[in-house]
């Protein structure tokens, strides 16, 4: 055992101090910090990044999960491997779905997202289930990102969705499957007609094929195609080659120039965010794709990952040429196991192909691409809890500054963008930031894709310019709605909750949905039908925030299951809502969380007390002489 720098600050549970075959040196310890804020957070996260993303801290918290290994002995393990206490990894591992206790023994996982919700399917495809596995053999997932077809589930690593019983049956005894298209109607693609377990609420599925050089409502309403049109790899190899030949500061401008800005959500400028990476001074830095995509209802980053991963790929590479990284990670939500697959392969390809690792193409440029695979929580998609899940620390969003461009994975200036701003960043090189700017609006550039779901008569995904009117995005380019709807839920939970009748009113842009008090986010539609109560909706909403919530907050962490226990009362009849207890304790999330997450689930409850107030009447009120729960 070495000598042990002591310090009072540091609790035993924090650090593992003791050299137990780990071959422990002084010069560990030169590094770690023992004043300032966030003191303990940094120095985890420099202990955790000792061996780099070889031996990645959080890749191995799935080892007990997925390997059925002892849980105990294997946090003892990793807690001595990485100088971390046991303590952390029992908080990191248990924090998660997959990996906690509760997440044990499952076989199979059935959708509970919202589009699967709506659309009135998965109680019977429960009742399918349970014909072949036991109730707690049985979990749940948040959206599998198959809202297009909805009756999702996942199992043994694969994602199905609208599958008769006998297919059901089929699958789990065999592992046999019906391939399913990924639907882009408005490119021109083919999908068979099905029947769902337990029916469709949207009947009338027929087979349809929509050529896209002859579809008038594609032709009116996409205009230029900067993510649906098919890049072959040898262009697109062709214009990496070229694009490493240029001026660093050069890429930049153009990235500048084209105005993109963060398509996950928040919308912030792409090259504000590579500048400032850039010009911090580090000997090492990274560049992160936020592959998390877990608002129920999106499904555009799956399709990007899945469809056209060399787009990312290639965004991600010029995106770590230009900032100085040699190291990228893409981080893929777990209930997307096709899409890992596909983009290792796609880094394969690139490999075979020299254009990633060592001196790519001769140009001097070292960039390497790790894919790690989440293990289930919705906090991840905020940048700096998932810097927090690959360092395998429990994800928790940090607060700022400093920003992740100073001081991100493993302290190190970090980029993190989205799948789809990435996937921006080939057509920005090959055509120029001018010509990007070009389309869309002067304040949001560009092209966006939308998702919408099977409620839809097209549904799938579509790619518009910004500033397209959601009326016609909706009623002609989606082909309008099976039956009566009265919202469309657009961009994720913590999105805006639009009426109908407000459609016309709307352009998709960020602007026009700020200015009446929507998010866009992911820009993905889910249909609420007109006979769905919009209480048991917003009682969903609660629920999600509250499971998904990191706990690090009080008014996100208390606020969430407040508002849960608010609206499952009162729609058991025990009560009425107090609709002034109801503001504070929005407004209390608003202005009191730490991140989106719990200031953003008050955005569509706002929107539905504001248009829905004649329905929620009976359940809320503003008489002071009501008692309050």
């Amino acid at each position: 055992m070495i000598p042990i720098r002591f310090n009072p600050l540091i609790h035993e549970r924090s650090f593992c101090f003791q050299n137990q075959g780990n071959n422990l040196q002084d010069s560990d310890f030169s590094t770690i910090d023992f004043s300032g804020p966030r003191t303990m957070s940094r120095n985890l996260s420099k202990l955790s990044g000792r061996q780099g993303m070889e031996n990645n801290l959080f890749a191995r918290l799935g080892d007990p999960a997925m390997k059925g290994g002892n849980a105990s002995e294997c946090s003892d393990r990793l807690a001595r491997e990485f100088l971390i206490g046991k303590a952390n990894i029992h908080g990191a591992m248990t924090f998660y779905d997959l990996p906690s206790p509760d997440g044990q023994g499952k076989k199979v996982y059935v959708c509970n997202g919202s589009a699967c919700l709506c659309a009135g399917t998965q109680p019977r495809l429960i009742g399918e289930m349970k014909n072949h596995f036991k109730d707690d053999e049985i979990g749940a997932m948040t959206c599998l990102g198959r809202c297009f077809e909805n009756s999702a589930f996942q199992y043994k690593g694969k994602n199905y969705s609208n599958r008769s019983p006998e297919e059901i049956a089929r699958i789990i005894e065999s592992g046999d499957s019906v391939k399913s298209e990924f639907p882009v109607n408005a490119l021109g693609s083919e999908r068979p007609g099905n029947t769902c377990p337990g029916g469709s609420i949207c009947p009338g599925n027929t087979p349809r094929k929509d050529d896209a050089t002859t579809n008038k409502v594609r032709n009116e309403f996409l205009g230029t195609l900067v993510l649906t049109t098919e890049y072959g790899l040898d262009t697109q190899g062709a214009l990496l080659r070229e694009t490493l030949k240029r001026d660093p500061k050069e890429i930049l401008q153009e990235i500048k120039d084209s105005g993109i800005r963060g398509r996950g959500g928040a919308g912030y400028p792409m090259g504000m965010k590579w500048e400032s990476c850039r010009n911090s001074q580090s000997d090492s830095k990274f560049i992160l794709c936020n592959a998390d995509e877990g608002d129920p209802g999106a499904y555009s980053d799956r399709y990007l990952l899945e469809r056209r991963p060399h787009l990312v790929l290639f965004g991600m590479i010029i995106g770590g040429f230009c900032i100085g990284a040699k190291q990228g990670i893409i981080y893929i939500r777990a209930e997307y196991p096709e899409s890992v697959i596909g983009m290792e392969k796609a880094i394969a390809e690139l490999r075979d192909d020299d254009l990633i690792g060592k001196n790519i193409a001769g140009s001097g440029f070292d960039f390497e691409i790790t894919v790690i695979e989440g293990q289930g929580s919705y906090i991840c998609g905020e940048e700096t809890a998932l810097i927090d899940s690959i360092e395998g620390q429990r994800p928790e969003p940090r607060t700022r500054p400093p920003f992740p461009t100073e001081q991100g994975l493993f302290q190190k200036p970090t980029v993190v963008n989205n799948v789809e701003t990435l996937a921006n960043v080939p057509f920005i090189m090959e055509n120029g930031g001018s010509a990007y700017r070009k389309l869309g609006t002067e304040t949001s550039t560009g092209t966006k894709l939308i998702c919408v779901d099977g409620y839809f008569n097209r549904p799938g995904i579509h790619e518009v310019e910004m500033g397209t009117p959601l009326s016609g995005i909706v009623n002609e380019l989606a082909g309008g709605f099976k039956g009566p709807v009265k919202a469309l839920h657009i961009g994720g939970p913590l999105g805006g909750l639009v009426p109908v009748p407000l459609l016309d009113r709307l352009t998709l842009d960020f602007e026009s949905f700020a200015e009446h008090g929507f998010v866009l986010g992911h820009a993905s539609m889910v249909s609420i039908p007109e006979d769905f109560p919009m209480m048991e909706y917003l009682g969903h909403l609660f629920s999600f925030a509250a499971h998904e919530s990191c706990g690090k907050c009080f008014p996100c962490r208390l606020g969430t299951y407040r508002g849960l226990e608010m609206f499952e009362k009162a729609k058991a009849g025990e009560y009425r809502i107090n609709g002034h207890l109801l503001d504070d304790l929005l407004h209390t999330l608003e202005t009191g969380s730490l991140c989106a997450h719990g200031s953003g689930i008050a955005v569509p409850i706002r929107n539905a007390l504001k248009y829905f107030e004649g329905e929620l009447s009976r359940y809320i009120t503003d008489d002071p002489s009501e008692k309050p729960m």
